[in-house]
């Protein structure tokens, strides 16, 4: 009988045992890149999967528009001299007699400070009566109330100011330096000096997103857009809701990166590189630079176009693959445009496991213990 030289012995068991402990599965950080293509639809899975290359990143390069409806860009600018209802008015009345009218005694002026102006645009002003003062200038109610008042007191002399009132007013909420409801006067008659009249945005102006809500009508647009298209400076009506608020997008990075969360984009464009670099980059030691993963629900024109098909109908599932060590791979990683809700997943390397199996062996924890318990020594 023919027996194995002891020194044989010991390397073949370390095998042995490796393999015993490669195939008892080892703990990982996900599903590594064998498990993924597994789960295509080319495999009776459900998940398309897409290697990513100059023409599918053209493809998805695709980003929720925001903007203002014609509604909001059409609408002329409100001349503040035009009087609402809900408008506040004063009134100065002087009166060429020393006993007049309205006047106190020693006086000849009378003062009516805020009067309000209802809901069906009227104001009352003693021996004047009740008079429309909606959709005139001050100038225009002011003749009227002379007129009014001429057949009662000699040559009266009257004044009409338009105070701020909740008839041309708007509010402004959220990261806003002073939040409130402002009157839209002569310099604020837009978007962007309203904000600049409420303090300006309290957040990082990359971030901030402004919603203007009209009625059943609103309109959500960059706060940095603001300034750069000249157009999007919308004319303000009474009753405009201002919201100023922070871009909400985020995605998921999961696997062999040095962090793994939700992470809020950062920028208004943001690409599968940035987001890599976002989160720490991968793990050296441990992760697969042609296992970068994309995992997303795809909107089917925008899958039909990157798998050349036009049968597909509804949201589809799509994994794209990157290849960071490939000639353009960096390239390709900085053109792909990560959307809202995606899953950054990144693969851990082949000889990652072989690490965690020879740890694993090496460890006085192991159920294995070590080859020397198992042989006795040498």
């Amino acid at each position: 009988m023919k027996y194995v030289p002891f020194s044989w012995a010991r390397p073949v068991a370390l095998l042995t045992v490796m393999s015993v402990v490669a195939s008892c599965g080892l703990p990982q950080v996900g599903p590594n890149k064998r498990q993924i293509y597994a789960g295509s639809v080319q495999q009776q899975g459900d998940a398309f999967i897409v290697s990513v290359n100059d023409r599918v990143t053209r493809a998805t390069a695709v980003v929720p528009a925001l903007g203002f409806s014609d509604t909001f860009l059409n609408a002329q600018k409100l001349t503040s001299d035009v009087i609402r209802p809900g408008d506040v008015l004063g009134l100065t009345i002087w009166e060429n007699v020393d006993d007049g009218l309205l006047a106190a005694e020693a006086t000849n002026a009378t003062v009516l400070e805020e009067v309000q102006v209802d809901s069906g645009g009227f104001i009352f002003v003693p021996y004047a009566g009740r008079l429309r003062a909606s959709g005139n200038t001050p100038d225009q109610l002011r003749r009227t109330i002379t007129k009014k008042l001429e057949d009662q007191t000699p040559d009266p002399q009257v004044q009409v100011r338009r105070l701020a009132g909740d008839g041309a007013t708007v509010s402004l909420t959220g990261a806003v330096g002073g939040q409130g409801v402002y009157a839209i006067e002569r310099p604020t008659r837009t978007l962007s000096t309203m904000l600049a009249r409420a303090g300006g945005v309290a957040i990082e102006p990359e971030n901030a997103q402004v919603t203007v809500i009209r009625g059943n009508t609103q309109g959500k647009i960059w706060f940095q857009d603001l300034y750069k298209y000249p157009e999007l400076d919308i004319a303000l009506r009474g009753g405009d809701k201002i919201l100023v608020e922070e871009d909400s997008r985020a995605f998921t990075a999961l696997g062999a990166t040095n962090a793994q969360a939700r992470v809020d984009f950062e920028t208004q464009d943001l690409s599968a590189l940035e987001a890599i670099a976002q989160v720490g980059g991968l793990i050296s030691t441990a992760s697969d630079p042609t296992g970068v993963f994309v995992f997303r629900n795809e909107q089917a024109e925008i899958a039909n176009q990157v798998l050349g098909r036009t049968d597909l109908i509804g949201a589809q599932r799509m994994v794209y693959v990157l290849n960071l060590t490939q000639p353009n791979g960096l390239f390709v990683a900085r053109d792909f445009v990560i959307r809202d809700d995606d899953t950054l997943y990144v693969t851990e390397a082949p000889y990652a496991q072989w690490t965690k199996t020879i740890s694993l062996l090496a460890s006085p924890l192991t159920p294995l213990a070590s080859v020397e318990t198992l042989f006795g020594g040498s």
